[in-house]
């Protein structure tokens, strides 16, 4: 723990350092291969809306059979109708099936009974309208844009244009790698899941402020300097706050991994796997935007703008006679003759010469000169 705090603090001071932004464009590729991939996965396989956004009904029974039984039983009692069925906990089944109305209901709620040995007053039957699922939907969507809006008018206004526009594209990138992770394990999407994308959103905004905030104050009267561009400042900005986001990225990530595999998968809880998936993905893919996507997109964007670009070539030029000069002194002293006196290195010892300055008066009788 010491020797990361050391490493942490010597990140923040500018000894050491990762280049982020002169690899940016590996990070771009990265970003793109994988939004693609998220993309195709969308088109290809699409989503699987939860009953909330389709409609249907909902059957809940307390029963030994296992999840393939149950789904066996719910299909044929369903006449074709699939059937999607989850093992929850204490020994509980849930069942849902898409586009059945109250009518239809009945009598597959009478037949799931009799094969699962069961009561018929012992299976819960819900019943939910598609256009409930489309209202949620729309509200999702309104609440979305707003939110959008508003980040990006704050960002504009507390740090500049471009900030704001890196910003929501890290959240946009964010959303999608988020959805098409869903789109691919096939989880099902449910309110849950709209409350978790909703909540990753402010996540990723957070990691990203944090590094903006940074680059804000090290880039004050930048222009006034010559020994760094605006993309090292930026670089210095990413770690010296890159011990902070992983950390805070970890300590979020533990329990909502608990969620996911443990609550999902151990004790079945249908809820906390659309909730905590949403959440995992999203947090992951929000520290990484904001370090590899958010600032140096930052960076490309500020270097056009003819100050920075004068400022570059400042430095260049700066550092360029540096190099000049320490290369001239390097040459002097390798072309300068040694000592004659001088054997194998020994430095040579006489008589001190003392300065003509240092030998007037001596010899004369003290008192005023005459």
């Amino acid at each position: 723990m010491s020797k990361l705090g050391n490493i942490g603090a010597r990140l923040y001071r500018g000894e050491v350092g990762y280049d982020f932004i002169g690899k940016r464009k590996i990070w771009y590729g990265i970003s793109i291969l994988i939004t693609i991939t998220a993309i195709v996965g969308l088109a290809v396989r699409g989503l699987n809306m939860g009953i909330e956004f389709s409609g249907g009904a909902v059957f809940t029974a307390k029963t030994s059979a296992s999840a393939s039984q149950a789904q066996h039983y719910a299909e044929s009692a369903a006449g074709g109708h699939q059937a999607v069925v989850q093992k929850l906990g204490g020994g509980s089944v849930r069942i849902q099936i898409s586009g059945m109305d109250t009518k239809q209901a009945v009598p597959v709620q009478e037949e799931l009974a009799k094969d699962l040995n069961i009561p018929v007053k012992d299976v819960n039957t819900q019943l939910v309208g598609p256009s409930w699922g489309e209202e949620i939907a729309n509200k999702a969507w309104l609440g979305l844009g707003i939110f959008m809006v508003l980040v990006v008018l704050y960002l504009a206004i507390a740090f500049e244009w471009r900030m704001a526009l890196a910003a929501l594209i890290a959240l946009i990138h964010d959303l999608t790698i988020t959805v098409g992770v869903y789109a691919l394990v096939g989880f099902e999407v449910t309110p849950g899941t709209v409350i978790g994308l909703l909540t990753i959103l402010g996540y990723s905004l957070y990691d990203t402020v944090v590094v903006f905030d940074s680059l804000k104050e090290a880039s004050k009267d930048l222009t006034k300097q010559n020994r760094f561009t605006y993309g090292e400042i930026a670089n210095r900005s990413i770690n010296s706050t890159l011990v902070r986001s992983i950390n805070t990225t970890v300590v979020a990530l533990l329990p909502v991994a608990g969620l996911l595999f443990v609550g999902g998968g151990v004790l079945g809880a249908g809820m906390l796997n659309d909730i905590s998936l949403a959440l995992f993905v999203g947090l992951a893919a929000g520290a990484y935007s904001s370090i590899f996507i958010a600032t140096p997109l930052v960076a490309d964007l500020k270097g056009r703008e003819p100050q920075m670009k004068a400022l570059a070539k400042r430095v260049k030029a700066k550092r360029a006679a540096a190099a000049a000069k320490e290369a001239s002194q390097e040459d002097t002293e390798d072309s300068a003759p040694a000592p004659a006196d001088a054997e194998d290195g020994a430095a040579v010892v006489g008589p001190r010469h003392q300065p003509a300055s240092r030998n007037r008066g001596r010899g004369r009788p003290s008192g005023k000169r005459r």
